[in-house]
């Protein structure tokens, strides 16, 4: 397979690249759709215009399943091109049609497209070059080898475009005899271009040919009234009419000083929201802002945040307080960064308004935007002014805005964080959170009047455009009561439906439009992967589970992620892990059933339970030996999954991905795949006998057996039981889960398989001892502890010579007892078995208490309380500290005895687990 980047030629014969290397892709009806998705590149294109405009308005009835068969013919060739790694350009089917998703620099149409824009701001010499560059792009007539029916004349504007803009820098440079004979010749092919015509009269009158230029006029006068009936253009009639007076300027030559600023103190400010409510902390930030501007410097300040979180209102209510502060007036501009209705403004245009409003006149403008700005900085080059730049969309768009001078200050507002502006800029960033709740109530107040708000607020998420919302329909609909909005947002499905009002601009009235505002302005890529996520319904995701829901590599996902947080689309709550808000996990749910298709939600669940599989298989085999047959091991490649460097790194990877094992268990149980859902329950099932919470873990434990019950199969059936056994002799519920481990038996024994068998009877003597049946535990365990010596399986026999020593030590034979449990815990060594070795060395504390051995039980309870408070072993401290504190009694020191006894009660509780009477008699016989 290929590892090329994919490139698209559409400037001349319509061809797919491997590097420089023309790749056939098939007939022109082929090129033809390849050419559609290119030019609309991270859009739907629908099916019904892909066939209008292969086949017109005659297509044949087979038309859908030829463009289906070669949108199948072009992935494949993308992947010859770039290799499966799911990389690169992508076709996605995107209901009513498909989607090109890729990098826009890779097609040669949105390349000059951006030369041309980046030109705009670059100086003369380096337009002219960058323009040139864009020109190249040109290979001869546009979208050749298509059908006929497949036009794009907005191609030959942008070549009109790019040329025009190169030959405007090449006569600011002064090139003017180079260009007249190119000029000449496409003067004299399109006769009524009169951009051009005035480009020929400005080269030929500068290069000292006055009499040519006027005759150039001349003729295209004669035929643009001979052919249109109409006079030349004003801007031509004008540039005549200068040459006639010799009053043409070179724009090569110095330039005179910029205008003289006739001091006007702009006030550009709109009106503020009538009563800001909260917002103390960020208020003195911005505060500090001015201060540290007076001590000599030119300050920016970037207010970052979700959308609908009071970004504008914020910086638009502290600019009206501080505006007295800046004596040379306050400048504002909204950039349309995240408009959904229009693109962002270009800085140029931004400076015009500002340069009108600094006293500038129209005839004084600079023609190019480069000029302009440099004007606008040297207007500002002594000025103390308050520049307030809301709805940015990248670094890039505001730089060219900000003040120079000591003194002044700007005030950017952004959905993204532009990192850009704090490393070239020095930039403040303050990232704007949900309120806190009294300021959130305080604000329904402000519109709603007094009343009990708290709920409200919360179900709002404290979020100020949510909040708003909430107020102004209880002011214009007073027939709904608080409850009433209460109960409409308390339904999930409704709670957005909810937060729309009816208004002229609808991302400022409607939580959704905000948020989708938001998600349609993301790079294709991060918003395909924000999609997937709204079908995952775990509370957080981190870059490994990202990669597997994606296809990407996780370096990829880690990225897109990222970018994500930047949109504070989500939140970065730790070290690579991100979640999403309470209201935008809502509008992810309903974008993952509006935009993906079934199959498409399908896969999310089929990757991340795969996903959890592995690597929860993987952290597991850190913690404890395996007993059960489950491996994942080649469900997915080592470089996808999380690395765990030794049994710390497994059991916090678990402990921070409980919630999303135990969410995407029950979502595979709720979607009828049993057998992933009990196999995943099985697989966690080892980190709660390492860290035994009770109700966490019987949730878990029972879930899986009704997922395993519900798959028919005796193996999950078998194991699922032999889990919620351990439940119960951990716990010390009553019958030690006896009839589970002799069910479980039975099953082993349809199965069929000797080592299940083996850890079922295992299980059952257990139950046995806990019962208080311990010569038939004995009796059981001790065949278990032949029969793995006989098989050389030291993990089952470690466990069989456990709870043969607890059924010896509980029926009072310590000497049998004591030597099964060294037993036991040699093979818990030997196999790096920390869990299990706890459980060994609290039995020996106890065997030797049993004996009058008090030292070395006092040695082994020591070694146990080490082991569980390095490890976070909470239920087996406990016992660890109620073995220490029995055999401190029976030192007779009372006072440490009361305190590892009270120790072992609170860990006891900690663990969810019954405080055993017996340990109760001992801790009041101390207390006393």
């Amino acid at each position: 397979m290929g590892s090329h980047q994919a490139w698209f030629q559409l400037l001349g014969p319509v061809q797919l690249l491997a590097g420089s290397r023309p790749v056939p892709v098939g007939g022109p009806g082929v090129r033809g759709l390849l050419a559609l998705l290119a030019l609309h590149a991270n859009k739907v294109v629908p099916l019904d215009d892909i066939i209008d405009a292969l086949w017109g308005h005659d297509p044949p009835a087979t038309a859908r399943t030829i463009v289906h068969g070669n949108v199948s013919h072009l992935r494949r060739v993308l992947r010859s091109i770039q290799g499966d790694s799911g990389d690169g350009a992508q076709i996605h089917t995107r209901p009513p049609g498909y989607q090109l998703t890729v990098d826009p620099s890779q097609i040669d149409v949105h390349r000059a497209r951006a030369l041309l824009e980046y030109a705009t701001a670059a100086g003369a010499e380096r337009r002219a070059a960058v323009l040139a560059e864009a020109l190249a792009l040109w290979k001869g007539p546009v979208l050749s080898g298509v059908p006929d029916s497949v036009h794009a004349p907005e191609l030959e504007d942008l070549r009109l475009a790019v040329h025009g803009a190169r030959v405007d820098a090449d006569l600011e440079l002064g090139r003017h005899a180079e260009l007249i004979s190119e000029l000449t010749t496409m003067v004299r092919e399109n006769p009524l271009a009169e951009r051009t015509i005035g480009q020929l009269m400005r080269a030929l009158y500068h290069a000292g040919r006055r009499a040519d230029a006027l005759a150039v006029y001349r003729r295209a006068a004669r035929h643009v009234v001979g052919t249109l009936g109409i006079d030349p253009g004003a801007e031509l009639r004008e540039l005549h009419d200068r040459i006639l007076r010799d009053d043409l300027a070179d724009p090569s030559s110095p330039k005179g000083p910029p205008p003289r600023l006739v001091r006007v103190n702009p006030a550009q400010l709109p009106a503020a929201v009538p009563r800001f409510a909260g917002r103390a902390d960020e208020l003195a930030w911005l505060d500090g802002l001015v201060e540290e501007a007076r001590q000599g410097a030119s300050m920016v300040g970037v207010v970052t945040g979700a959308p609908g979180v009071g970004k504008s209102a914020l910086a638009i209510s502290w600019a009206h307080r501080r505006a007295a502060d800046f004596p040379d007036g306050v400048l504002f501009a909204t950039l349309r960064g995240f408009d959904p209705e229009h693109p962002p403004l270009a800085p140029g245009e931004v400076v015009t308004q500002f340069l009108l409003g600094l006293g500038v006149r129209p005839a004084e403008l600079p023609e190019k935007p480069h000029e302009r700005i440099a004007l606008y900085r040297s207007l500002l080059a002594d000025a103390t002014v308050l520049v307030v730049l809301d709805d940015a969309r990248s670094a890039e768009q505001v730089r060219p805005l900000l003040p120079p001078a000591p003194g002044s200050v700007a005030v950017v507002t952004s959905r993204a964080r532009l990192d850009g502006l704090v490393v070239a800029s020095a930039a403040r960033l303050r990232a704007l959170e949900s309120m806190p709740p009294a300021d959130a109530v305080r604000l329904i107040e402000e519109l709603a009047g007094p009343g009990d708000y708290g709920k409200l607020a919360e179900l709002c998420a404290y979020l100020p455009l949510a909040l708003r919302i909430a107020g102004a329909r209880l002011v214009v609909s007073p027939q709904w009561t608080v409850e009433d909005l209460v109960a409409e947002l308390a339904d999930e499905r409704t709670r957005l439906a909810a937060l729309d009002v009816a208004g002229v601009d609808v991302a400022e009235t409607s939580v959704r439009a905000a948020l989708d505002v938001s998600h349609r302005g993301l790079p294709e890529p991060v918003g395909a992967l924000f999609r997937l996520l709204g079908a995952f319904t775990g509370p957080s995701i981190g870059p490994h589970l990202a990669a597997a829901l994606g296809g990407t590599g996780v370096a990829e996902a880690r990225r897109r992620l990222r970018t994500l947080a930047a949109y504070h689309l989500l939140t970065e709550v730790g070290r690579d892990v991100f979640a999403p808000h309470d209201l935008v996990r809502l509008y992810l749910r309903g974008l993952a059933e509006t935009e993906l298709a079934a199959t498409e939600r399908e896969a999310v669940l089929r990757r991340s339970v795969r996903y959890y599989q592995a690597a929860a298989d993987r952290a597991r085999r850190r913690l404890l030996r395996i007993v059960d047959s489950l491996d994942f091991a080649a469900a997915l490649p080592e470089a996808e999954l999380p690395e765990f460097a030794d049994f710390d790194d497994a059991l916090d990877w678990f402990a921070l991905e409980w919630p999303n094992l135990l969410e995407t268990c029950e979502a595979a149980y709720r979607a009828g795949r049993y057998e992933d859902a009990w196999q995943l329950a099985r697989v966690v099932h080892t980190y709660r006998v390492v860290r035994p919470l009770r109700d966490e873990w019987t949730g878990l434990v029972e879930l899986g057996l009704a997922a395993a019950k519900a798959s028919g199969n005796p193996l999950a059936h078998c194991w699922m039981l032999i889990s919620r056994c351990a439940i119960a002799l951990t716990f010390g519920i009553e019958g030690g889960g006896l009839t589970d481990a002799e069910h479980a038996l039975a099953l082993a024994a349809e199965v069929g398989d000797k080592r299940l068998l083996v850890s079922a009877n295992i299980h059952v003597g257990a139950a046995l001892s806990s019962s208080g049946r311990y010569d038939e535990a004995i009796d059981r365990l001790r065949q278990a502890i032949e029969e793995t010596e006989r098989t050389g399986d030291p993990a089952l026999r470690g466990q069989a010579l456990n709870n043969c020593a607890e059924a010896e030590k509980l029926s009072g034979r310590y000497a049998e007892a004591i030597e099964h449990q060294l037993g036991s815990l040699a093979i818990d060594r030997e196999l790096g078995d920390d869990s299990y070795a706890v459980v060994s060395l609290n039995n020996l504390a106890e065997l030797h208490l049993g004996t009058g051995e008090l030292g070395e039980a006092e040695r082994y309870a020591r070694q146990a309380i080490e082991l569980t408070t390095s490890r976070g072993f909470v239920l087996q401290e406990g016992v660890s500290r109620a073995a220490l504190g029995r055999v401190l009694r029976a030192r007779g020191d009372r006072v440490q005895a009361r305190e590892q006894l009270e120790l072992a009660e609170e860990r006891f509780r900690q663990a969810g687990a019954p405080w055993p009477a017996e340990l109760g008699a001992e801790l009041a016989a101390v207390a006393e």
